[in-house]
């Protein structure tokens, strides 16, 4: 679940840390990129359980209406589509998302006015409505009207990007990545599966796990070779003047190029350009290009890197 692309942003952002801190703990600095892929893990559960809470607050609604001294026809016949969700009841009694929620202690209790906000934006809009206006209720149904809120109106709305860069500075730039995955989850959920469906892994297989861990090694120990390196190719530039977040980007970049051989250039390049232009400056994107294929064409030359 964790993907690559996802790895490379925490390289270059646990990088960047690093450097700017003048840090010299490689130790320290390798278990907070672990951490921080943790938390984007984490992030996962608790995007998917905020359908569960949302669900939970339309039938705390309902119960306190019909508690109410005057009661309107609706309080006393309430349209109980939403709450009977099938697709919720079936997420919400998952052992798997349980087991995680209880062990990371994850919760939504202390963002009562946040869910109460987002169910009432979900329930005044469209997709709402025509999800009422369907009699039928099924698995299907339910769960493709919960794919398209989550994905049209809970994912865009920018109080929750500001709630979670409230509650994790590591979950400052994950939402777009990890919500991409959530929505995978509830497109794959099986309706005859049991209490344990399995929910996505952190990671697709052991390798990616050490490619983080090998990325990020290999990124700090040939930090100042990478600079020389950098140096003697950034034309009209001084090292010194060229953004730190740029030089940490290439050094990440070479040592993919270098150290991964099974990873196609032209795939190494377009990443970290990508990054460039999302954490860089406006040109980093043009000068990182260059600035990279000119040390390509010097290590094929000397015999150093031999992968088209």
């Amino acid at each position: 679940m964790v993907n690559r692309v996802l790895i490379r942003i925490k390289v270059v952002q646990i990088l960047y840390s690093y450097y700017l801190k003048g840090s010299n703990d490689l130790a320290t600095a390798e278990k907070e990129l672990i951490f921080s892929l943790n938390k984007s893990y984490e992030l996962y559960h608790l995007l998917l359980f905020l359908l569960v809470e949302l669900t939970r607050e339309e039938q705390l609604r309902i119960d306190a209406a019909k508690n109410k001294y005057l009661l309107s026809d609706s309080d006393l016949n309430p349209d109980m589509k939403l709450a009977n969700n099938v697709f919720i009841k079936k997420i919400a009694a998952n052992k798997n998302l349980q087991e995680y929620i209880e062990r990371q202690k994850i919760s939504w209790s202390e963002e009562s006015d946040f869910l109460r906000y987002m169910l009432d934006k979900i329930k005044t809009s469209e997709l709402y409505a025509e999800y009422l206006a369907s009699e039928e209720q099924s698995f299907e149904i339910d769960r493709e009207f919960w794919k398209k809120a989550f994905k049209t109106i809970i994912i865009p709305d920018e109080n929750l990007l500001n709630l979670l860069e409230s509650q994790s500075l590591y979950w400052n730039d994950d939402l777009d990545i990890i919500s991409t995955f959530v929505l995978k989850s509830i497109k794959k959920y099986d309706d005859q599966s049991g209490d344990y469906q399995e929910l996505l892994p952190m990671f697709k297989d052991d390798e990616d796990l050490e490619f983080a861990r090998k990325l990020f090694r290999e990124s700090v120990l040939n930090m100042d070779r990478n600079r020389e390196l950098i140096d003697s190719h950034a034309k009209n530039w001084e090292i010194e003047r060229v953004a730190l977040m740029d030089v940490v980007i290439m050094s990440a970049a070479l040592m993919e190029i270098e150290k991964f051989p099974e990873i196609p250039l032209k795939v190494s390049l377009n990443e970290y350009i990508e990054i460039a232009k999302s954490y860089s400056t406006v040109k980093s994107g043009h000068f990182i290009n260059g600035i990279l294929n000119s040390i390509i064409v010097q290590l094929k030359k000397e015999g150093k890197l031999t992968k088209e």
